[in-house]
């Protein structure tokens, strides 16, 4: 489906972070053109981190790959944005991450440097980080251990041998930035995940008014809910884990519907995974035969309804959704509870 063939459609908020945001943004705005971005702003690595530190600034990488998935504008340009320097002090540092560096310099505050980089882009929708705050991510595991730094969760996470407890935003009761809140008011569909569920989906859900706001809409919510478990935070976990943890984070009524993956995975691939210590969050048999991983029953105490659909991108090598498959997904339930009028 190109340019030409997108319509208005339904009001769609997605929050999120990393490439799980971006991938499925990419498929959205050859839907509808009413689209926004809510993106983590908790990132403290990489090129992103570097900033942070420096500038003072919240991470822009995020919010960088958000607008090269809904940038309209040739090529060069975008592949501008995506540049990373190879060599001194700035290798591996992102061009678009300086671009927006530097717009923060001249701005008021981030969201209108990113207002501002988003119209030199002609992005389709908008891209909005969830606050302008200078936050912090805090991870406390089973065991009563703690560590703070989003990038340091994760190998952490493997020292300590255990679940993650809860995450938290350090200052606490951040508040969240208020175009941010309005749009998720307004929205129809409002889409949580894919993406590193405490380190990507649950941070937007620590902002102050965020969860409130979801939980007060009458739009259709959705989680989308990752093919495989994460190494390093959520090994062993199911669908209906990732929910509990949603809501246990961000209280009830943020999920309708939970969207799991019906296509088949490759062996091979999963031989590569497994390796990594990740696995489906389900298994699909076949297509007749109900997931050995997703507790269905145990996913719909939780409030939310389990659906499948084919979400595999067969073509990148790895077990990740192809974004114009989830979109076209959100889009049909959509309509089809647009039509019952059951949500």
């Amino acid at each position: 489906m190109g340019k030409q063939k997108r319509r208005k459609g339904p009001a769609i908020v997605a929050l999120g972070g990393g490439h799980g945001l971006s991938a499925i943004l990419r498929g959205l705005k050859l839907y509808t053109d009413d689209l926004t971005a809510i993106v983590t702003v908790a990132d403290d690595g990489g090129g992103s981190g570097m900033l942070r530190e420096d500038l003072g600034m919240p991470p822009p990488g995020d919010i960088r790959n958000c607008m090269e998935a809904l940038a309209d504008t040739e090529s060069l340009m975008q592949q501008l944005l995506a540049y990373r320097f190879p060599d001194g002090r700035l290798a591996g540092q992102a061009f678009g991450n300086l671009l927006l560096a530097a717009l923060d310099g001249v701005c008021d505050s981030f969201d209108q440097a990113v207002a501002r980089m988003s119209e030199v882009l002609a992005i389709t929708g908008r891209i909005l980080p969830v606050t302008n705050a200078n936050v912090q991510l805090e991870a406390i595991f089973e065991n009563g251990a703690s560590i703070r730094g989003e990038s340091k969760i994760s190998d952490a996470k493997k020292e300590q041998n255990c679940r993650i407890h809860h995450v938290r935003l350090l200052p606490e009761h951040t508040p969240a930035l208020p175009a941010a809140l309005e749009a998720i008011a307004r929205a129809e569909v409002i889409l949580l995940g894919p993406g590193s569920l405490y380190t990507s989906v649950i941070p937007n859900l620590l902002v102050d008014g965020i969860s409130e706001t979801i939980a007060d809409s009458s739009a259709l919510k959705i989680y989308v809910c990752n093919i495989m478990t994460q190494e390093g935070e959520t090994e062993g976990m199911t669908a209906q884990d990732h929910v509990a943890a949603l809501l246990e984070h961000g209280g009830p009524r943020l999920v309708d519907l939970c969207l799991c993956n019906s296509d088949p995975i490759d062996s091979q691939l999963l031989e590569r995974y497994s390796a990594e210590n990740a696995e489906p969050t389900q298994v699909m048999e076949c297509q007749e035969v109900e997931p050995l991983d997703v507790n269905r029953r145990e996913v719909e105490l939780l409030g939310a309804e389990v659906v499948y659909r084919p979400l595999l991108d067969k073509d990148c090598g790895y077990a990740r959704h192809s974004g114009e498959k989830v979109a076209q997904a959100v889009v049909e339930l959509y309509e089809q509870r647009a039509d019952t009028k059951i949500f």
